[in-house]
């Protein structure tokens, strides 16, 4: 399951995340930076564009195929 969570990244990389997170283990993340001028919506549009690549793939479907409703 993907969940989001807001953080400051300092310029020595250590991360200071804005609210409280538990993590079990390493995990792979996605991190965007984000431009201090930069609006939410123009975020938004960054990371769907950047996303869309993987969530149009054959396999993705495959892979969430099992929660779809049938009628």
């Amino acid at each position: 399951m993907l969940h989001t969570v807001e953080a400051v990244i300092d310029e020595k990389g250590r991360v200071e995340w804005l609210e409280k997170v538990s993590i079990k283990g390493s995990r792979r993340v996605l991190i965007t930076l984000l431009d201090e001028d930069e609006s939410q919506d123009e975020v938004l549009v960054a990371a769907e564009s950047a996303l869309a690549e993987d969530w149009l793939k054959d396999e993705e479907e495959e892979a969430w195929e099992h929660l779809k409703k049938e009628v």
